[in-house]
């Protein structure tokens, strides 16, 4: 009797070079259409990406923005309250290797026009301070302005409670003060408990989105997080998957995947791997289920039995806790620091 082995040919992967070329060519061409602001927001996180990252982009890969980067002046004229995506794209295109000099232009004509003024963030603020810097307009109209994102980071209690703005500007603080890890952000020991902590609530929240984008703050800040993070970010990254098609919805998880092969980019892992196609194509995270809301719940019901200790809490809630939430929170019990401190201001202990 002869035996038949059935061969089961494996997914293709794609090269970098390709995936960053289907990439570029997907989100200028074939997701949104360019006068949509989405469009921007949407082509400039790729680009910041590609850029910060230092990944190599062949120059026939930029040609579908060409056409963008030629009327970015007029654009720019005409609508200025989007200064900030407009200079990100030109930016970066020029310095992934478009020719031309567009972006020292709209630099200049926003410094004159003071376009940052009509920012009340100081967020926002420092984007657009970043923005004018890359072409040597270093302003120092508001010299507090780092010292006060600095101590927004430093108030580490804020980050021990659900709040995902919160936790993204903390994120996009420091990306803006380390010049997307080129240099030391500066932050002090709170500063970054609070990384910890935002990062603890991503993890229980099963947010790739957040936890990888707080890996990568952590990066930058020279701290290096835990490794059940990494791991669960590398896992859920090859768990992404793309559908293509003219009529794909783009109400999808692109931004999810866009920061979670970004981190491993930082990491030195191969990001942008899977099989892409420059035409329309949708992203998909995979499916999980978040502890996050039913450990609140558990917490909120023990009213001012409620302590600051995970193991004692543990005990008197383990009988309405599901087997899934129990082993993620004591996963991050046994291997996230400053779990203890970050469980604390979680529980809110004496507060009810």
């Amino acid at each position: 009797m002869t035996n038949v082995i059935a061969l089961r040919p494996k997914a293709p992967v794609a090269s970098q070079d390709a995936g960053v070329a289907a990439l570029v060519k997907s989100f200028a061409t074939s997701r949104r259409r360019e006068d949509d602001v989405f469009w921007l927001k949407e082509n400039a996180e790729l680009l910041n990406i590609l850029e910060c990252t230092g990944t190599y982009v062949p120059r026939a890969a930029l040609a579908p923005l060409r056409g963008f980067y030629k009327s970015v002046e007029d654009r720019m004229a005409f609508f200025p309250q989007y200064y900030r995506f407009l200079l990100s794209l030109t930016l970066d295109l020029e310095d992934l290797g478009m020719e031309g000099d567009t972006g020292a232009k709209l630099t200049e004509r926003a410094a004159r026009h003071g376009f940052a003024d009509a920012e009340l963030s100081d967020l926002q603020r420092m984007e657009a301070r970043r923005l004018l810097a890359r072409r040597g307009h270093v302003s120092e109209d508001d010299e507090g302005l780092a010292d006060r994102l600095r101590a927004f980071c430093a108030r580490s209690q804020t980050f021990a409670l659900p709040n995902k703005k919160a936790a993204y500007e903390l994120t996009h603080i420091v990306f803006y003060l380390s010049e997307y890890g080129r240099q030391d952000p500066g932050l002090d020991e709170e500063a970054i408990n609070s990384l910890y902590f935002a990062g603890n609530l991503a993890y229980l929240d099963q947010n790739s989105d957040l936890l990888a984008e707080i890996c990568i703050a952590l990066r930058y800040a020279r701290e290096v997080p835990p490794p059940l993070w990494t791991i669960w970010l590398d896992r859920e990254t090859h768990l992404f998957t793309v559908e293509s098609g003219e009529t794909v919805s783009v109400a999808d998880d692109y931004h999810d995947f866009l920061v979670c092969n970004w981190h491993a980019s930082v990491i030195g892992g191969k990001p942008f791997h899977k099989p892409l196609e420059g035409g329309r194509m949708r992203f998909q995270r995979a499916q999980r289920v978040a502890p996050l809301r039913e450990l609140s719940e558990a917490l909120f019901a023990e009213g001012s039995a409620r302590s600051a200790d995970w193991a004692g809490m543990r005990e008197r809630m383990g009988a309405r806790l599901s087997p899934q939430t129990l082993d993620v929170v004591d996963q991050l019990a046994d291997h996230s620091p400053r779990f203890d401190a970050f469980f604390e201001g979680f529980a809110r202990a004496g507060n009810a």
